[in-house]
């Protein structure tokens, strides 16, 4: 059983950064492909990026590809999201997950492990 933790979500203005982090434990950290992923009020939980267990292949969906960066550290169990040039339409609960497997993916049923969540506020 993997239990998941974000932390750094916040307030911020539009065109500011935050960087993401998720603590992982209970599990072999290096074992799972990890994703990032968000909902905002009224809609759906919708892909945001992904990253295998090794870190060399990554993925974004095409409204975050060129702010937001995807990374892992298998040492420290922690799988990050760097947001930059942010817009209030990121406003929504992040949410960080595990998968396991050999493929990446970008659909929320294909993952295991789900952390609570953290939210991000991006204010005009």
């Amino acid at each position: 059983q993997v239990q998941l933790v974000e932390s750094g979500g916040g307030l911020v203005q539009a065109g500011g950064s935050l960087r993401l982090s998720c603590a992982a434990s209970g599990g072999t950290f290096s074992n799972y492909n990890m994703g990032w992923f968000r909902q905002a009020p009224g809609k759906e939980r919708e892909f945001v990026s992904t990253i295998t267990w090794t870190g060399g292949l990554r993925s974004y969906a095409d409204s975050v590809k060129g702010r937001f960066t995807i990374s892992r550290d298998n040492a420290k169990n922690t799988v990050y999201l760097q947001m930059n040039s942010l817009k209030p339409e990121d406003t929504a609960v992040y949410y960080c997950a595990a998968s396991s497997g050999l493929q990446i993916h970008n659909t929320p049923k294909r993952y295991n492990y789900w952390g609570q969540g953290t939210l991000v506020t991006v204010s005009s």
